[in-house]
């Protein structure tokens, strides 16, 4: 919902902006984990939120926003027919390949 304030210009309301998915990669992490989600007017601001929101105690050293609408994801519904193929390809299973004993760590 927009509307004016006493100068004539435009006001957005916090309820009419979009919401982001915000992923942190912590000091001690290879790969960024989903934290959680917020509603920021452009991303920018969502880059400041998140680091204000989920980095508070300087757990993280880097930060991905992203559009929640920009996510595309794979349903519940799907989980069966959609993973169903990789079942196929037995080469990605480590059970297909021989590993020698003296190889540590496997």
């Amino acid at each position: 919902m927009t509307g004016t304030d006493d100068s004539g210009a435009a006001r957005v309301h916090k309820g009419d902006w979009p919401l982001y998915e915000v992923f942190v990669r912590g000091k001690r992490g290879l790969n960024h984990v989903h934290v959680g989600s917020l509603h920021a007017a452009d991303d920018q601001m969502a880059l400041t939120h998140a680091r204000d929101l989920y980095t508070r105690r300087n757990e993280g050293v880097s930060l991905w926003v992203v559009r929640s609408e920009h996510i595309a994801a794979s349903t519940r519904d799907e989980k069966d027919p959609f993973f169903e193929p990789s079942a196929d390809k037995v080469y990605r299973h480590p059970t297909f390949y021989d590993i020698p004993d003296d190889v540590p760590h496997i």
